[in-house]
């Protein structure tokens, strides 16, 4: 790790070359001079770890050196040093920027101290500002690959919904890239700055859901020990991401619906209402129209959520993106594992082709991450694909399919396939999305646009023995 460089900015010669000395000795490269002039010349030509600036200098003051000392790398600590009982003078520098301040008279252990709390302090921001560039540099739209007619139409909604603080419900298939949308919204909106937080309504237990996300005062219930904030005050100036929206308990979905409308929340065990400043997107891979029509999902706040929708499609329904998926995952995944480029032979891409990917974008992701992990050459063959598009092969072989010369709905025979299929297990989904080979939500998904009961796979309108109408 390279040598922490301090600069020391004081006009007495005999101060500053005590610290200069003292601070040399505790381990530091140090700089120091007599004024703001030749440290602004300093700041703009070498790499700073921490400025020490008295605040009287003939010329430029101290003040003023920090204000142009943070206009030029603001992740640069800056100490100031004070005349004894100049409190103004201190309030001052802490409001312009400086991380803290020491009175005159002071010793070198409370100099080294500060020193070295600033330090510590100028690389947790350093950090930040490297984990910000890298959460920019990943969840950018312009890192959302895809270039299929359905995509084409989410990226125009997207670009012209982003700068708005307008809401947004994201619905599409698990592993379609929904969280990776939201992100992408965010960052290309002007709230980029401030924080982006998810929650998944569907994996915080129903009797915590309130607290989770309004808050609550200690006492609020038996557990509660201290005052705790939600996460629409976590996100303030920023962006909150309700992703599967659908498992909202009914009880919590009306207070989420005046949070909305009021922008204003109410911690479990107060009565005052807090203002709040967040854009909410929301996302489900659920049909909410259905589960309002159903009951289970309020009219109102699905409105209030639905004011730009954003679907996105499932990846069978853009084949021809698969390719660019695959290299760009190709690339990333030998990049993270360390290994040389490697390729994919022809056949690869045509079993991919054929397979349903039931997990979407995901399942793809893992897909090229496992076999570029495992393969032993520098081409992917159809040995190194999982076991489960291996099987879609061999099983696609023994499907006989006759075709009309007039033309099919594939949609209706995909609905016939699932119907036959729960019809065969009983109406148990769970083995019959593995003789399909999908995942259950998969399966889910599709009995729910199909209209097909959960119990014998046969039609809603006919469940209840009367004639459709």
């Amino acid at each position: 790790m390279p040598q922490p460089a301090l600069l020391i900015v004081d006009d007495d010669e005999s101060l500053r070359r005590v610290l200069e000395f003292q601070l040399t000795e505790s381990g530091y490269r140090v700089l120091a001079v007599a004024d703001a002039s030749a440290a602004l010349d300093i700041l703009v030509n070498e790499e700073i770890s921490c400025l020490v600036t008295d605040v009287r200098l003939p010329g430029l003051s101290g003040l003023e050196l920090l204000r142009r000392a943070r206009a030029i790398n603001d992740g640069v600590p800056v100490i100031v040093i004070t005349a004894y009982g100049d409190v103004e003078t201190a309030v001052e520098a802490m409001r312009a920027g400086a991380f803290d301040f020491i009175t005159k008279p002071f010793n070198r252990d409370q100099i080294r101290l500060t020193v070295e709390k600033a330090l510590a302090f100028g690389q947790k921001m350093a950090e930040l500002a490297r984990l910000r560039r890298l959460v920019h540099e990943r969840f950018s739209l312009a890192n959302v690959v895809g270039d299929s007619p359905a995509m084409r139409r989410v990226f125009e909604v997207v670009e012209r919904v982003a700068p708005s603080d307008v809401t947004v419900l994201i619905t599409g298939e698990s592993g379609t890239g929904k969280e990776l949308i939201a992100r992408g919204i965010h960052l290309a909106s002007a709230r980029s700055a401030g924080p982006f937080v998810a929650v998944n309504c569907a994996a915080i237990p129903e009797t915590l859901v309130e607290s989770e996300l309004f808050g609550h005062r200690r006492g609020a219930f038996t557990g509660a020990t201290r005052d705790v904030k939600g996460k629409f005050e976590e996100a303030s100036g920023g962006t909150l991401f309700l992703d599967e929206i659908s498992a909202m308990p009914l009880g919590v979905q009306s207070k989420l619906l005046r949070a909305l409308q009021e922008r204003e929340i109410v911690r479990l065990g107060e009565s005052a209402p807090r203002k709040v400043d967040v854009r909410i997107i929301a996302a489900t891979n659920r049909d909410l129209q259905t589960m309002v029509a159903d009951g289970a999902f309020r009219e109102d706040l699905y409105y209030r959520l639905a004011v730009v929708p954003v679907e996105l499609p499932p990846l069978r329904e853009r084949r021809e993106d698969i390719p660019v998926l695959v290299e760009h995952f190709l690339q990333q995944a030998c990049e993270r594992h360390g290994r040389p480029p490697v390729r994919i032979a022809r056949e690869v891409f045509a079993a991919f082709n054929a397979y349903a990917w039931p997990g979407n974008v995901r399942e793809l992701k893992n897909t090229i991450e496992r076999m570029v992990v495992l393969a032993r050459g520098d081409v992917l063959t159809l040995d190194d694909l999982p076991d489960q598009i291996k099987n879609t092969l061999r099983g696609a072989s023994n499907v006989l399919v006759h075709l009309p010369p007039d033309g099919i709905s594939l949609e209706a025979v995909e609905r016939e396939i699932i119907r036959q299929a729960l019809l065969m297990h009983g109406g148990n989904q769970t083995r019959t999305a593995r003789y399909l080979n999908i995942t259950r939500s998969a399966l889910i998904y599709r009995m729910q646009k199909y209209g097909l009961t959960e119990e014998t796979g046969g039609d809603k309108t006919t469940q209840t023995g009367e004639e459709p109408r």
